[in-house]
């Protein structure tokens, strides 16, 4: 008797062997990378003089694709998706929030700064 194949994408697809699913999440994971990398090589115009909230709609999709990627990982290599509900959001969720929260620090004082150079009396002392 052996161990359960687990499905993907929400039950969509079913590897036939756990191999197979390995395969699969590595496919999933690769496109999403060879898409973030056309759209860097490419920038688009329309993505990237629109902006949302202050920042470039490229940088969305790059901040979206990776916490796809990494909330994806969790799922499919820490063996997430085989736990309890509550102990999924913990640990996802979390980590989630973390990113978001660090990815608006980052933001927020990197236009800080950039104002600060643009504008101020003082522009190359940092």
């Amino acid at each position: 008797m052996g161990h359960e194949v687990k499905p993907i994408f929400g039950g969509l697809i079913k590897p036939k062997t756990n191999t197979g699913r390995i395969w699969m999440v590595f496919w999933l994971l690769s496109l999403v990378t060879i898409i973030e990398v056309i759209l860097g090589i490419i920038k688009p115009e329309a993505l990237v003089h629109n902006r949302f909230v202050g920042m470039k709609l490229l940088n969305w999709i790059f901040i979206i694709l990776t916490i796809y990627k990494a909330y994806y990982i969790t799922w499919a290599f820490m063996h997430m998706d085989g736990e309890k509900k509550w102990f999924r959001r913990a640990v996802v969720w979390t980590g989630v929030f973390l990113i978001l929260y660090l990815a608006f620090i980052v933001l927020v004082e990197g236009g800080y700064i950039y104002d600060i150079m643009t504008s101020s009396f003082i522009t190359k002392d940092f």
